[in-house]
Formats: C-alpha cells, sequence, structure tokens
C-alpha cells in the first residue's frame, strides 16, 4: 500500500522502485565479492523511505562469496539505516552508500573452503606476519611460507606449509589456539612449532591480532571441520 503522503505515487511505481533498488543492491554486493554461488535480498522500508534514500533495514543472505579469495561458505547479515543515491539509481547508475553503515550477521567457513582459500594474499599474509612476529630469527619477513594445508578443530588451527625459498623440501607445522579477547582483537596462544617433524617453538606463547575498530566480534567457535564468526563490523562509503 503506497504512503499516504505520496498520494501521486501508486502500488505500482512503488513496487517497480523497489525492484529496481533490490537489483542495484544484488548489482553492488557482486561488486564486493569476486564470485558468489547464491544471493538473497530483503529490503525492508515504507513507500516515504524507498523515495528518500533512506532504507531501515535490508536482509542479506549469500553462500559461497569469495573475498579478496577468501571462500566464505555462508553468510547471513543484517544492515541497518542505510541511506543511498537513490535518485541516481533510479536513473541507472550504481548504487552508492552515502554513510557508513552497521551490519550485523553471523559467518559460517568450512574446512574444505577454508583450503580452497589458502593461497589467497588475505590469509597467506595473515599467516606470515604471525609467523614473522613469533620466530624473526628463524622466518624473517623475506621468506614467505607455501601453506599446504588448514586443519579445524576444538578452539585450535593447525596449519601446515613448506619455506618457499628453500632449496630442500622442509616442511613446517604451526598448532594455534584461538581465543576472542575483546571484540576487535583475537589472541592466538599456545603456539608450539615444528620444522621437519622436530620442536622449533615450544611451551606456551601469545600473541594478540588486531582486526581494527570496525569490527565487533561477538562471538567466534572452532570446532572439527568448521569455523562460525558472530558480530558487527562498519562497511564504510
Amino acid at each position: 500500500m503506497p504512503d499516504q503522503n505520496f498520494p501521486s505515487i501508486n502500488a505500482n511505481k512503488i513496487r517497480v522502485i523497489t525492484q529496481v533498488l533490490t537489483t542495484a543492491l544484488k548489482l553492488w554486493l557482486r561488486t564486493q565479492v569476486s564470485q558468489v554461488s547464491q544471493l538473497e535480498v530483503e529490503i525492508r522500508a515504507s513507500d516515504r523511505q524507498i523515495l528518500s534514500g533512506r532504507i531501515p533495514l535490508v536482509s542479506i543472505f549469500a553462500t559461497h562469496a569469495v573475498y579478496q579469495g577468501l571462500l566464505i561458505t555462508q553468510i547471513q547479515i543484517v544492515a541497518e539505516n542505510i541511506r543511498i543515491n537513490i535518485g541516481s539509481v533510479l536513473k541507472g547508475q550504481p548504487l552508492r552508500l552515502l554513510e557508513t553503515v552497521s551490519v550485523v550477521g553471523e559467518l559460517t567457513i568450512d574446512e574444505k573452503d577454508l583450503n580452497a582459500s589458502i593461497s589467497s594474499d588475505l590469509l597467506s599474509t595473515a599467516f606470515n606476519d604471525v609467523l614473522v612476529k613469533l620466530l624473526p630469527e628463524y622466518f624473517p619477513e623475506f621468506q614467505p611460507i607455501n601453506w599446504q594445508k588448514i586443519l579445524l578443530d576444538n578452539q585450535q588451527i593447525i596449519l601446515c606449509g613448506i619455506p618457499a625459498t628453500n632449496s630442500k623440501t622442509t616442511s613446517l607445522e604451526i598448532c594455534v589456539g584461538l581465543q576472542l579477547l575483546n571484540g576487535h582483537e583475537l589472541q592466538l596462544t599456545h603456539i608450539p612449532i615444528k620444522h621437519n617433524q622436530e620442536p622449533l617453538l615450544e611451551g606456551s606463547h601469545v600473541y594478540n591480532l588486531d582486526l581494527g575498530s570496525d569490527v565487533d566480534i561477538q562471538e567466534l567457535t572452532l570446532i572439527p571441520g568448521k569455523l562460525v564468526c558472530c558480530g558487527r563490523i562498519n562497511v564504510n562509503p
């Protein structure tokens, strides 16, 4: 039913505007990822809100979305208080955010999808940075690791790799306990490292990883074969 404050705009026209907006939003979402298998978008807004370019709530569900080389098995999010360039969208131009949007949701990554993403810059850079911090004398910044396999266990990640610049075939295994320290900081604990099955770093060690002020993780769960993350993130224009 059309908003009474817009008597000259009938229900059919509002439906067309909503369809155009939904299509534009899907196109914008697809520009944020390099690949997505399933994408569902639901817009909840009144006629007045749609015409003013303000959307109180958008619900998004996607499967097998690839973001910066990372394959996300499933993601379900809700974004609130969105302000967009509705006038330009109705003229066929790309959708653009006009303000920072707060997004709440749940992200799931299966072990097989994580392994399919193991060569991505996002993961390899993060893993190598941790290794350089822990053992700078053994693995300097200019000696990257070719990561071969990731295993997910109860609140634990096991990484297996081979030093890229080593002329001999050597193996590296890192066992990392993962805990949520606060909303934007992860704590990697008890990090034994084996080099060719020989202990290189033993005992209990701690490394904190700051994800930035735009991230607020409320729950992080690691179970055999799966990682689940719930929280909030700010999406900037």
